[in-house]
C-alpha cells in the first residue's frame, strides 16, 4: 500500500504540473494574440494542432513505455513540455507550432504511462478511486493556471510566466529520478518500436466493443473539454470582462471538477454501472454546452458561473471513471497501449472540435454557436450509452 501511495503522489503532482503548463497558453491567449497580432480564431487552430501531435504521441507511446518504463516516460513528458514552452517565449507563430509539436507529442504519453504504473499497483476494487484521485490533478492544474497565470503575467509578462513553468517542469522531472529503480523495474530494454504496434493498438480498441464505446465517449468528452479550455476565457473577455476577472470566473468553475472526478468514480464503482454514469455525464455536458451558446453581457455573473459549473462538472470530470474502465477492460499487459489508443480518439476530438469552433467563429463571429455545435457529439454518446445499457457479452460485469 505504501508503494501505491508513492506512485499516486508522483503521478498526481506530475499531472498537476503538466496541466498547469498546458492551460497557460489558453488563459493568457488574449495577451499572446495581441502580442502576435493574430485573430482570436487562431487559438482554436493552435489547440487543434496540439491535439494532432498528442494523438501521434498517444498512439505510439505504448512500446516506449514498455521499453523505458512508465516513470522514465513521465520524465520525458515533463521535459518535452519544458522545451516546447522555452521555445514559445520567442513569440512567433512558428514558436507555438514547435510548442505543439515538441511539448504535446511528449506530454501525450503522461496519462498512458501513469495508467500503466497505477494499473500495476492498484487493487482492482480501488482502481476507479485511485485513477480518479490522480486525475483530479488535471482540474487542480487548470485551476492553478487559471488563477495564477493572469496575475503572474501582470508582473512578468506572458513570456516570464511561461519561463517559470519551464523551471518547475524541469525541477520535478529531475526530482522523479530516485523513484525510477522501483517503478521501472519491469521495463523491457530489448523491446523495439514497431509501426505495427500502432495498428495493433488501434485494432484492439476498435474491435473490442467495450473499448470502442469508451473511445467514442473519449472523442466527445475530450473535444468539449478542449473547447472549454481554449475558449472560455476568450469568450468572457468578449463579453466585457478583463483578463483577471475572466480567469477568476474560469478558475471558480474548474474548482467544481476536483470533487466531481472522485464523486463520479465513486458512484460508478459502487452504485451505478460505469456506462450509465458516463451517459448522464454526456447528457449534462451537452446541456451545459447549449447553455453557453446563450451567454450575453447582460447575464449575471452567478448565472454564467452556474452554467460553467455544470460544464466543468461534466466536461472536466469524466477522466477517472473512463480511464479506470479502460484499464479494467484492456488485454493483459496492454493497459498503457489500450489507454493510449482510447485517448487517441480523445485527441481526435481535441483536434476536430476546436477546429470546428474556430471555423464557426471566423465565419459567424459568434462565440456561443461553437459551444452548442461541439456539444452535439456528447449528446449522441449519452443517448447511445443509455440505449445500450446492457454490457456486451465479452465485457466483465462488476
Amino acid at each position: 500500500m505504501r508503494v501505491l501511495w508513492l506512485a499516486l503522489g508522483a503521478t498526481f503532482f506530475h499531472q498537476v504540473l503538466l496541466s498547469t503548463s498546458q492551460v497557460i497558453p489558453a488563459v493568457l491567449a488574449p495577451l499572446i494574440i495581441l502580442d502576435l497580432g493574430v485573430s482570436p480564431a487562431v487559438a482554436g487552430f493552435y489547440f487543434g494542432l496540439t491535439a494532432c501531435f498528442a494523438l501521434v504521441g498517444q498512439m505510439g507511446c505504448g512500446s516506449f513505455i514498455l521499453k523505458y518504463g512508465p516513470l522514465r516516460m513521465s520524465q520525458v513528458a515533463l521535459l518535452s513540455m519544458a522545451v516546447g514552452m522555452a521555445i514559445a517565449v520567442q513569440a512567433s507563430p512558428l514558436a507555438f507550432v514547435l510548442l505543439a509539436a515538441i511539448g504535446q507529442t511528449g506530454a501525450a504519453c503522461a496519462t498512458p504511462a501513469s495508467s500503466q504504473l497505477l494499473g500495476r499497483w492498484s487493487p482492482p476494487r480501488l482502481a476507479p478511486i485511485v485513477f480518479s484521485v490522480k486525475q483530479t490533478a488535471v482540474p487542480v492544474g487548470i485551476l492553478l493556471g487559471g488563477s495564477l497565470a493572469p496575475s503572474a503575467a501582470g508582473w512578468l509578462g506572458w513570456q516570464g510566466t511561461m519561463l517559470v513553468a519551464v523551471g518547475a517542469l524541469t525541477a520535478f522531472a529531475i526530482g522523479l529520478q530516485p523513484l525510477r529503480r522501483r517503478f521501472d523495474a519491469e521495463r523491457m530494454p530489448n523491446r523495439a518500436f514497431r509501426l505495427g504496434d500502432l495498428a495493433r493498438t488501434m485494432r484492439v480498441v476498435t474491435t473490442t466493443p467495450s473499448l470502442r464505446g469508451l473511445a467514442y465517449a473519449c472523442f466527445a468528452f475530450n473535444g468539449m473539454q478542449q473547447v472549454m479550455t481554449a475558449y472560455f476565457v476568450i469568450y468572457m473577455t468578449h463579453l466585457g470582462y478583463d483578463l483577471v476577472s475572466a480567469g477568476y470566473i474560469f478558475s471558480v468553475a474548474v474548482v467544481v471538477a476536483v470533487p466531481c472526478r472522485v464523486l463520479w468514480s465513486w458512484l460508478g464503482s459502487f452504485h451505478l454501472p460505469a456506462r450509465l454514469m458516463m451517459a448522464w455525464l454526456a447528457l449534462g455536458m451537452a446541456a451545459a454546452a447549449l447553455g453557453m451558446a446563450f451567454f450575453t453581457g447582460a447575464w449575471p455573473v452567478l448565472a454564467i458561473e452556474a452554467v460553467a459549473w455544470v460544464l466543468s462538472a461534466t466536461a472536466l470530470s469524466w477522466h477517472g471513471i473512463l480511464l479506470s474502465e479502460t484499464a479494467r477492460l484492456a488485454p493483459e499487459g496492454m493497459v498503457g497501449s489500450a489507454t493510449g489508443g482510447v485517448l487517441s480518439f480523445g485527441q481526435a476530438g481535441s483536434l476536430i472540435c476546436p477546429t470546428i469552433y474556430a471555423g464557426l467563429l471566423h465565419a459567424t463571429g459568434s462565440y456561443g454557436l461553437g459551444f452548442a455545435v461541439c456539444g452535439l457529439p456528447a449528446l449522441f454518446v449519452g443517448l447511445n450509452l443509455l440505449w445500450r445499457r446492457k454490457p456486451a457479452a465479452s465485457e466483465p460485469v462488476r
